[in-house]
């Protein structure tokens, strides 16, 4: 007679550990495939990358120019004589006579005493006060304007960002037009044929730098001089931009 205890050992000897993901197939179905039953494989998860981040081109919407200019235009602004920045009076526009043969409508930058000429056609020229580049990052040559652009945006130079990353890798993406924007109220482009130089001449945001030595390139103008100038100047007119003095170590 067997015992409960006989039962169970028995029933033990019967069965093995409990098998990790037996599949369960009718004994016809095995021998069909030889006895050899593999579970299916796991379908592994598929897993959508995550959308890179869209980047906003920056903006200059024409619908503010007319806004900022007033913003950056002084009141009652009479070109001769407002001054509300401080700097010397002498930066101020002023009606001179142009040299014999320069050819009317060419820019020429005086980087020596920090004066833009505009060459009219009747003998005269209007001069502006500018702020040029720091050291030996200013570039004197000639130049074609071969752009202008209002209220622009802009980007700085990856030389710019390698050279100060503090101040520039933010706007690596780029800049929105506007009163806060480095290039300010309106810009001329300056290439080499049909290379662009990354040289500007350009408003500013500072005005109090005019007559200083302040930009990474550019040649800068206070931007209520440079809206009155910016219908004056045509595309394909030459710059010149002529060297600065020689600084020189102090012994």
């Amino acid at each position: 007679m067997l015992n409960r205890r006989h039962f169970i050992a028995t029933g033990a000897a019967l069965f093995s550990q409990p098998l990790a993901a037996q599949t369960m197939v009718d004994p016809e179905t095995r021998a069909l495939l030889g006895g050899n039953i593999d579970p299916a494989p796991a379908t592994p998860e598929v897993v959508a990358p995550a959308p890179e981040p869209q980047v906003r081109a920056p903006v200059s919407p024409p619908h503010m120019w007319p806004v900022w200019d007033r913003r950056v235009t002084p009141a009652n602004y009479d070109p001769r004589t407002s001054n509300p920045w401080g700097f010397h009076p002498r930066f101020l526009p002023t009606l001179v006579e142009a040299n014999d043969g320069l050819r009317p409508g060419d820019l020429h930058v005086d980087a020596v005493a920090r004066y833009l000429y505009h060459v009219r056609g009747d003998g005269t020229a209007m001069r502006y006060g500018v702020a040029i580049a720091r050291g030996s990052l200013y570039e004197p040559g000639s130049y074609t304007v071969r752009r202008k652009a209002k209220w622009p945006t802009w980007r700085p130079t990856d030389a710019m960002i390698e050279r100060d990353p503090r101040a520039y890798e933010q706007h690596a993406d780029g800049m929105d037009g506007g009163p806060n924007n480095p290039l300010g109220a309106r810009a001329f482009y300056l290439f080499v044929g049909n290379r662009d130089t990354y040289l500007r001449i350009h408003g500013t945001p500072e005005p109090r730098s005019i007559g200083g030595r302040a930009s990474s390139g550019c040649v800068r103008m206070v931007m209520a001089h440079i809206i009155g100038l910016y219908e004056e100047v045509n595309t394909g007119v030459t710059a010149v931009l002529y060297p600065a003095e020689t600084v020189t170590a102090r012994s």
